[in-house]
Parts: C-alpha cells; sequence; structure tokens
C-alpha cells in the first residue's frame, strides 16, 4: 500500500504539473497514463465498469467522474485531477484541485477551504473513534465557511479491491458508527460546493456536476490506521 501510494502521489504530481490554459483533459489523461506505465503501475480506472481513460478530471462544477476529453481548459478554471494506481496487486487513490492561470477569490477560498476539510478529516482518524466523527468534523468546517459537502459520494476502503465495502461519510451521518480500527485502509475525499451540495448526473452516467452551477473543490489521500492516528500513504 505503501508503494502503491507513493506511486499514485508521483502521478498525480505529474499531471499536475501540466495543468495550464490551453491544455486539454485528454493531454492530463496522456501524462498520467505515462507516469503511471513507467513506475509499472496500472491506471486503475481504465476500464473499470466502462470508465474510458485513465484519470478523472473534473473542471469547474464538475463534482467528480469528469471524462477526460479535447476541450482545453481556460483561464479561471479550476480542475480536480483524480489518480489510482494499481501496483504490487492494490491500489493507491488520491486527488488534487489545481488553479488554472489566475481565479478569483472565491475559486481559491474554495480550494483552500476543501483541502482544510480533508486536513481536518484526516485528524479525527483515531482506534475506537466511530467513523462519523471525520464527517462531522468536515462538515463543521465547510458550513462555518459558508460552503455544502457533497453527499451523494463517499471515502471508501481500498486494497486490493479499488472501491471496498467501507463507506466514510464527509458529512455528519450518525449512522455512520463502524468503529475505526488499526490496520484500516481507506480513502477521505470531501467534494466543497460553493452552493447547493445537490449533485446531478451527466448522460455518460458518469460526470456529477453541482444542480446549480456553482463551483466545486476536492482533495483526496488514501491512509491506513496506526495506533496512534493515520498514516497518509499519498503524501
Amino acid at each position: 500500500m505503501r508503494q502503491a501510494g507513493r506511486v499514485a502521489a508521483e502521478v498525480l504530481g505529474a499531471a499536475g504539473a501540466a495543468v495550464a490554459p490551453g491544455v486539454s483533459t485528454d493531454e492530463l489523461d496522456a501524462v498520467a497514463h505515462a507516469a503511471c506505465i513507467s513506475r509499472g503501475g496500472y491506471p486503475s480506472p481504465l476500464n473499470y465498469r466502462g470508465f474510458p481513460k485513465s484519470i478523472c478530471t473534473s473542471v469547474t462544477e464538475v463534482i467528480c467522474h469528469g471524462i477526460p476529453d479535447d476541450r482545453p481548459l481556460r483561464d479561471g478554471d479550476i480542475v480536480n485531477v483524480d489518480v489510482t494506481v494499481f501496483i504490487g496487486g492494490v491500489h493507491g487513490d488520491t486527488n488534487a484541485t489545481f488553479p488554472v492561470g489566475p481565479i478569483d477569490r472565491g475559486s481559491a477560498r474554495l480550494i483552500e477551504t476543501a483541502r482544510e476539510c480533508m486536513d481536518l478529516g484526516i485528524a479525527t482518524v483515531k482506534p475506537g473513534r466511530p467513523i462519523c466523527e471525520i464527517g462531522r468534523a468536515i462538515e463543521a468546517h465547510a458550513s462555518a465557511s459558508g460552503m455544502s459537502v457533497v453527499r451523494d459520494y463517499v471515502g471508501h476502503g481500498i486494497g486490493q479491491v479499488f472501491h471496498g465495502t467501507l463507506a466514510i461519510p464527509h458529512y455528519f451521518n450518525p449512522d455512520a458508527n463502524t468503529v475505526i480500527e488499526e490496520g484500516m485502509t481507506f480513502t477521505i475525499e470531501p467534494m466543497i460546493n460553493m452552493g447547493t451540495w445537490r449533485a446531478v448526473m451527466w448522460d455518460d452516467n458518469w460526470t456529477a456536476v453541482t444542480a446549480d452551477g456553482a463551483r466545486s473543490a476536492q482533495f483526496e489521500h488514501t491512509l491506513v490506521v496506526g495506533a496512534d492516528g493515520a498514516e497518509i500513504l499519498t503524501r
């Protein structure tokens, strides 16, 4: 898992460094694919349940699972690049949201808040605590910042299986009462919106966008639970 996490982080770094006005998300996909293969990995999203590309690229109002295409990014956009790598029999999953050229103050604050929400969720992880405490911390910070937390998509268990059965809500859900145990591996990946938390699915059955067209940002790490808290594997 440490190897998979490290490689996923390196692939994300390569794709993120290529983000710029005029670059298409297809080009980011090509960069990430090459970086993954050159490191001996396989891009987990490629052909996963029919997904056609090696990464997800979610631009501006897209919440998650955006499919790379040939449209160029523009000044003022924000783009989330989501990378998962299969190597050594396990998956490592990470993502980050990048500004495209100069962005407005509200978008910069959205990105900062999304990163802070992820960090606060990770800081909550301790053996013996219920999973719902992760979402409580994230939702409290997002709400205090005047933003909302997407409820339709959650973090997940990960390891030999890309998406394990363990679900990690990023909002407070008291029914998420599974107790965190040492050795668990899962993702924390809050999707934070400037407007409503509600999502709408495009006809491609992958791309999820905000219901009101407001911007969305996301950050993600894969972690393993240690005796004293979370070890981030995709840093």
